[in-house]
């Protein structure tokens, strides 16, 4: 009996939105659109970022960051989950499903480290300009954006330890698109008292706090420019940070209305606006920074000039 009670799982079973195969075809055409311009938009910004030595700022180092990240983020399960659109059998194996729900979960905590230290780049640039150089050099960017991405990963090992270590007891059919931690963690057989322990403080750790640092960083840059003496000097200050503001508040806003809204009735909603938070807030980004940036769409319009690659080209020799 106990031995039945703890069948090895060696695959899982992604259910997305079984019985609307209609539905289905439509999410893959537009999923594929926004991936080619989630994983087309961020390569272009990581590009010019590298290309224009006038974007080789703090900034832009930390933007290059998020936009790399958004690229394995959503690499991490899309194509997987294309296929799965047009396919009948919608498997994952053990190892895969394990790597996926890492992936997700680890990318998404430095999302959240990353957005709070760009906040912090822009509080020094507006309101200690003067120690600018100081307190964001090389190095100390360097640490930042390693500690970011440290922190998110290894919170997501130790996350992924608990979880893999828990019984199954043979139950192998995920409810989502995807392995999404949470999607995983509802499998379990046994007592996973201490993981949502450990999910809780993370949260408050790893989301609440860094948005709690935007928000103080952006209570200090507000009361900078509001103290700042002409209309065209606060609007410029104010500039550098709305790309960044618009990023933020639409990752967390779909963060709050997706986990703290009412439970829907149909499951296939929160799914639906799970995929939504997965792949279309990712491809948001490259179109907010393009849109709402003086210098990234003067380093846009100079690649499409070809200025950009003969000036690369002339230094190189």
């Amino acid at each position: 009996m106990g031995g039945s009670n703890q069948t090895a799982v060696t695959e899982y079973v992604l259910l997305g939105l079984c019985g609307h195969r209609n539905l289905e075809m439509v999410l893959f055409v537009l999923c594929l659109g926004i991936y080619s311009v989630n994983v087309l938009g961020n390569a272009l910004l990581i590009g010019l970022n590298v290309l224009d030595s006038r974007l080789h700022s703090p900034m832009y180092f930390f933007l290059s960051n998020l936009s790399f990240m958004d690229i394995c983020g959503t690499s991490s399960f899309v194509p997987l989950m294309l296929v799965h659109f047009l396919v009948a059998q919608r498997t994952i194996s053990f190892p895969g499903c394990a790597l996926q729900s890492y992936l997700t979960l680890a990318l998404g905590c430095t999302e959240c480290l990353l957005l709070a230290v760009m906040a912090y780049d822009r509080y020094v640039a507006i309101c200690q300009p003067l120690r600018y150089p100081e307190l964001m050099s090389g190095q100390m960017c360097m640490q930042m954006a390693l500690l970011s991405w440290g922190t998110g990963f290894g919170n997501s090992l130790l996350h992924s330890i608990l979880t893999w270590s828990l019984h199954f007891c043979g139950h192998n059919v995920i409810n989502h698109f995807f392995c999404e931690y949470l999607a995983v963690l509802k499998l379990a057989c046994g007592d996973i008292s201490l993981n949502v322990l450990l999910t809780m403080v993370a949260t408050v750790v790893l989301s609440l706090a860094p948005f709690l640092v935007i928000c103080l960083s952006y209570i200090f840059i507000l009361d900078a420019i509001l103290r700042v003496p002409s209309a065209a000097g606060g609007h410029k200050a104010f500039s550098t940070c709305s790309a960044h503001l618009t990023v933020v508040m639409i990752f967390y806003g779909t963060i709050s209305f997706m986990y703290f809204k009412p439970k829907a009735k149909d499951s296939d909603l929160d799914k639906i606006i799970a995929l939504f938070y997965g792949v279309v807030t990712p491809s948001l980004n490259p179109i907010i920074y393009s849109l709402r940036n003086a210098e990234v769409k003067a380093a846009a319009r100079a690649l499409l000039r070809g200025d950009l690659l003969s000036r690369k080209t002339f230094l190189t020799l």
